[in-house]
């Protein structure tokens, strides 16, 4: 942990360590931020959009699956972006 201090004294912590967000876990908070903005399930974004498992596309957002580079640009067409914010 990274701790720092401001003038008063108190411990700041930066926020993607107090959120647990690291490398690992970035693509995987894109992918949820892309579909909440787009008022989507992930059951929705599975079967709908992707035809695999509601399963697979929490764990993506989880980080307990990679999303690798295909799935990256499948997903990226869905929410109309480039394909490497989801890597």
């Amino acid at each position: 942990m990274h701790k720092r201090h401001n003038v008063e004294g108190e411990i700041l912590i930066p926020w993607m360590e107090a959120m647990g967000v690291n490398e690992e876990t970035s693509p995987g908070l894109v992918l949820k931020g892309s579909r909440h903005k787009e008022n989507m399930t992930q059951k929705e974004l599975a079967e709908k959009k992707l035809n695999v498992s509601q399963h697979h596309i929490s764990e993506m957002e989880h980080a307990k699956r990679p999303i690798g580079k295909e799935m990256a640009r499948r997903l990226a067409k869905i929410f109309k972006t480039n394909y490497r914010i989801f890597l």
